[in-house]
């Protein structure tokens, strides 16, 4: 038996998110949107439901790796923080690729389908992880011989970190903070549509990876984020939010003409296609990085 951050927390998100509803409502800085937010609270509780019927395959998984172990890493504090560390770097890894491989984005998007940005976003989960096996990248940490109940406790934490970037109310957290942390201010960049903002900031709890990797851009004061998907859905359907972009790859592999096109429509970033007619974030990045650079006074 192993504690669960996130069951534990669930109250408390609750709360957090009714205090926000009444700061919003009350001091003017952010957004609720009522079919929205009943769409986030729902895809939070079907995550859930789908996490508890198919976290069995996880199970499985592990137990084909962990024969392979290194060592065994017994329980104390500093292996939970090492674990932590390591883990939050492998959420970064998969979370990058969820924005850069298709398939693992068909999954993740459902996270980034709203419109708005407030602690209700934090529960839009997806339902599809056990289609996309995004767990594979736990597998070095199997590998280094930390237990199961130890990643479970890691993995919580980390999600109930994130539950509270997720919010316009707070500006901006102390430099230091700033610097090392994932904060609000960092995460808007992250669900942000604009050109500026795109395939950026993809850390956990620990911003220092997307500095590291080349990945971070800051918050502009004088360009505020636009959230949602560069398409946005017109509807609050969870079913239809949860799996549409893998009912859109199945619609693209039914019209693909030959092997190319079907790896690409899988495996290529969301946006792909065989012809380019249609736009990917490095394609609208280029774009706006060319329009910056005809604006900009000659040298």
């Amino acid at each position: 038996m192993h504690i669960d951050p996130t069951q534990l927390a669930t109250p408390a998100f609750i709360l957090l998110v009714v205090a926000e509803m009444l700061f919003v409502r009350f001091a003017g800085r952010g957004r609720y949107e009522v079919r929205d937010t009943a769409t986030s609270l729902i895809m939070g509780l079907g995550s859930v439901v789908f996490g508890t019927i198919f976290g069995f395959i996880f199970v499985w998984f592990a137990h084909l790796v962990m024969p392979y172990r290194l060592m065994t890493v017994a329980w104390s504090i500093p292996a939970v923080a090492i674990c932590f560390v390591l883990d939050d770097l492998t959420y970064y890894l998969w979370h990058r690729s969820a924005h850069r491989i298709r398939w693992f984005w068909a999954e993740h998007v459902t996270h980034h389908s709203s419109q708005h940005y407030n602690l209700s976003t934090a529960l839009r989960q997806p339902w599809g992880g056990f289609l996309t096996i995004g767990f594979i990248f736990k597998t070095p940490l199997l590998l280094l011989g930390f237990p199961l109940g130890m990643l479970a406790l890691v993995g919580g934490l980390n999600l109930v970190y994130q539950f509270w970037i997720h919010t316009e109310a707070i500006q901006k957290m102390p430099r230091w903070f700033e610097a090392v942390m994932n904060t609000p201010s960092h995460h808007r960049v992250h669900h942000a549509t604009n050109a500026r903002y795109l395939d950026a900031n993809y850390a956990g709890v620990f911003i220092v990876w997307d500095k590291l990797f080349g990945s971070f851009v800051p918050e502009d004061e004088n360009e505020k984020p636009r959230y949602g998907i560069v398409k946005n859905l017109a509807t609050y359907n969870p079913v239809k939010v949860a799996f549409h972009e893998f009912v859109g790859i199945a619609k693209d592999l039914s019209t693909a003409r030959s092997l190319r096109e079907v790896v690409g429509y899988i495996f290529a970033p969301p946006g792909w296609s065989p012809d380019g007619s249609r736009e990917t974030s490095d394609s609208i990045k280029a774009r706006w990085a060319q329009f910056r650079s005809a604006q900009s006074p000659a040298e």
